[in-house]
């Protein structure tokens, strides 16, 4: 496997650790929360925590402002969506739904970045969504539901767009054109709710599922510009797997037989179908790069 496709997927296995974290935390959210109040005091203490990285990294700059401009107020919108989701439907179906977004970008990938897919990635993506509609078993679709349907696509148009940004940039740079970019929008989303919902729960909620999802957003940015969309975006279905483990250490959830049968769809092709696409070509004698 070349190296810069492992270091990818590592990257993102670990950066998913912090997004199942993320989601976890949302529910920790008092009742009566307001979402945009939330998204507002993320946003805010998000560019307060990357700051000190920016500025440890010289200050550096960016040439593509428009294409920040452009994921910053989707990613508002998308972010806005997905904690509706998370304060309305139990996280099972949110994850559910979620957990398209690699699907989708493995798709988008093909369509918008004409990146090529192999026919074990294929195999391996819908095996994958498959298991996950296994183990969480969707409810039926509702407003909620949608909204978290239109996170997904917009989760996954942003990652995507990471692939036209140079290396060279600096991840402080992408992270803090994230949330600064779309501070205005934000804060008139909470305008229109007269700033409603402010608490000092909620502050620390914030902070909290910030770590959480600057950690993701970091370990993003790096994973997906060293390997194609396609190669990687398999290992996003692993935040499913580390939810399920934080509702067995804090929630004493566990799968059942079924679970367990989703959950090796999602993980086991994308261990197994290389290996014995290896193997295949091997006994036919192709030579291997």
């Amino acid at each position: 496997m070349p190296r810069n496709l492992m270091l990818g997927l590592g990257l993102l296995l670990l950066g998913n650790v912090f997004t199942a974290l993320y989601d976890v935390s949302i529910k920790w959210l008092p009742e009566q929360s307001d979402a945009t109040m939330f998204l507002l005091l993320r946003q805010v203490t998000a560019l307060v925590m990357m700051l000190p990285f920016w500025l440890y990294a010289g200050r550096p700059r960016t040439a593509f402002l428009k294409l920040h401009l452009i994921r910053a107020n989707s990613g508002a919108i998308g972010g806005l969506l997905l904690i509706l989701g998370l304060m309305t439907l139990p996280l099972a179906t949110v994850s559910s739904l979620f957990y398209s977004a690699p699907l989708m970008i493995v798709l988008m990938g093909m369509l918008l970045l004409k990146e090529r897919l192999s026919s074990q990635q294929i195999l391996a993506s819908i095996l994958g969504f498959i298991g996950i509609l296994i183990i969480l078993r969707p409810s039926e679709i509702n407003l909620a539901a949608l909204a978290v349907l239109v996170s997904a696509i917009v989760f996954a148009a942003n990652q995507l767009m990471l692939r036209w940004l140079p290396s060279s940039e600096a991840a402080s740079v992408t992270v803090i054109c994230y949330n600064l970019l779309s501070l205005p929008l934000v804060i008139g989303f909470a305008a229109w709710q007269g700033f409603a919902g402010f608490s000092w729960p909620v502050l620390g909620i914030a902070l909290l599922s910030n770590i959480f999802l600057l950690a993701y957003q970091l370990f993003s940015v790096l994973a997906y510009r060293r390997a194609q969309a396609s190669e990687i975006a398999i290992a996003e279905y692993s935040g499913l797997l580390f939810c399920v483990l934080f509702g067995w250490l804090w929630f004493d959830e566990w799968l059942d037989p079924l679970g367990w049968l989703g959950a090796g769809l999602i993980v086991l092709p994308s261990i197994i179908l290389p290996i014995l696409t290896r193997r295949w070509l091997k006994l036919r004698g192709v030579e291997l790069a």
